[in-house]
């Protein structure tokens, strides 16, 4: 890969970065150039521009700047890893997208036949398919919805209130100063298990994927009012 150094200003202006972050970088070790000219000016080689394209792509990925730096500087890692962990990612958002695009075809297609859906129904609609479907793979999706039409909108409201009922027990024993593996605490946790079993029909890729979204999602864990405090008693009760 041969060309001509750029200049910073060249640098930022085209790959859109400011020529401050870029001095930043270099402060920190990161991306430093590899040639100055006798007046100072910083000139940056083919090898460092490849060097901020692997910078870009684990930004991406969520990885902070010190993590970057121990990756970029780490024996054996090479500019392929990066490219292939950021083709991963990018694949799965391209999955998750085009199927929030199929349930969003699907809110069209019952506003088009004349259906009176409020606007705040669409948000939390959109809201929650966006959840689950960051969490659990298409196959799993099309096993809950499986199960959700067998056991039938009756029980599945029975079910939600079942939930609200055994968290306003959890917090009562909370309150009461109950150990989480005292006798009462773990009769809650039974009625959990039943009710966590049902939803998940035992299988324990979903149970994971549920476990993965009530632990990340604070949605999840506010739409009962559970708390910090009460999400970690019922841990505990649960181990």
């Amino acid at each position: 890969m041969h060309s001509a150094p750029l200049k910073v200003g060249d640098l930022a202006r085209q790959t859109g970065l400011s020529v401050r972050t870029l001095h930043y970088y270099e402060e920190i070790g990161l991306l430093s150039p590899s040639h100055r000219t006798a007046s100072g000016h910083r000139m940056y080689s083919a090898g460092d521009v490849a060097r901020l394209q692997q910078i870009k792509s684990l930004r991406e990925l969520g990885f902070s700047l010190e993590q970057i730096t121990a990756c970029l500087d780490k024996p054996g890692f090479s500019p392929l890893q990066t490219i292939e962990l950021h083709l991963s990612r990018l694949r799965e958002q391209i999955a998750l997208e085009q199927r929030l695009c199929a349930r969003l075809e699907g809110l069209a297609h019952v506003l088009r036949a004349g259906e009176d859906v409020s606007v705040e129904q669409l948000l939390q609609t959109i809201e929650v398919m966006t959840m689950i479907e960051k969490y659990y793979t298409p196959e799993q999706l099309a096993e809950l919805k499986q199960r959700a039409e067998a056991i039938g909108p009756e029980k599945m409201r029975e079910a939600e209130s079942a939930w609200k009922t055994i968290y306003d027990d959890m917090r009562a024993e909370m309150q009461r100063g109950s150990d989480p593996k005292s006798e009462p605490v773990q009769q809650i946790v039974k009625r959990m298990r039943v009710l966590i079993d049902a939803f998940t029909g035992k299988n324990p890729e979903i149970e994971r994927s549920l476990n993965r979204m009530r632990q990340q999602e604070p949605a999840m864990r506010d739409q009962h009012g559970m708390d910090p405090e009460l999400h970690e008693f019922i841990g505990k009760a649960m181990r």
